[in-house]
Formats: structure tokens, C-alpha cells, sequence
């Protein structure tokens, strides 16, 4: 399934570290997750390297789209509370870029 992802989406999911992921966004990039939102690629650095201290996996199910928004359906599973669960991760493109990041 993420062969059929949009480039900066694929490298999104298949990036291994936190400044990877960070590379991902645009400079003024914005990700809200867990009602919390990061603005900017220092931000969002510091809220992968804060998730990064959780153990977890996701795993593609789908990719669809809501008007010029790809969104991707994912089973995150892990040591959480609740673990796994499915969440959409509505991505806006600019370019090669993540603009802004919505994980719900």
C-alpha cells in the first residue's frame, strides 16, 4: 500500500528518525495530534522526538482523499493505553512537501 502514496507522504512514513520526519514538512509546516498543535519544522521536531519515546508501529490500510486532502488510514499499535487504534492522517501537499499534518 505505500507504494501508491503520494512521495512526501511515502517518505513521511518511511522516514526512521525524528529530524527525517521534520524534513518531510514544509518550513512553516503544521501537524495537530492529539489536540495539540506544532508549527514550524522545530516544533514538529520536537513533538516526533517526544512520540519517538513511545514504542509503535503503524501500519497503511488505506489512502483516500477529501478534495485536495490525502488522507491515510493507519492501525498505530503500541505500548499505549488503548493500543492499537485506527487513525486518519490528513495531509495537505505543497510541492514535494507536508503542509499541514491532521492525525485524528
Amino acid at each position: 500500500m505505500t507504494d501508491e502514496l503520494p512521495t512526501p507522504i511515502a517518505r513521511y512514513f518511511s522516514a526512521t528518525t525524528p529530524s527525517q520526519i521534520a524534513d518531510c514538512f514544509t518550513d512553516e509546516g503544521v501537524v495537530t495530534d492529539e489536540r495539540r498543535t506544532y508549527r514550524g519544522r522545530r516544533d514538529i521536531l520536537r513533538w516526533r522526538e517526544e512520540v519517538g519515546q513511545i514504542s509503535f508501529r503503524q501500519d497503511v490500510l488505506a489512502l483516500g482523499s477529501r478534495g485536495d486532502l490525502a488522507v491515510v488510514t493507519c492501525r498505530v499499535s503500541g505500548d499505549f493505553p488503548g493500543s492499537p487504534v485506527e487513525l486518519d492522517h490528513t495531509f495537505e501537499l505543497v510541492g514535494d512537501k507536508i503542509a499541514r499534518l491532521t492525525i485524528a
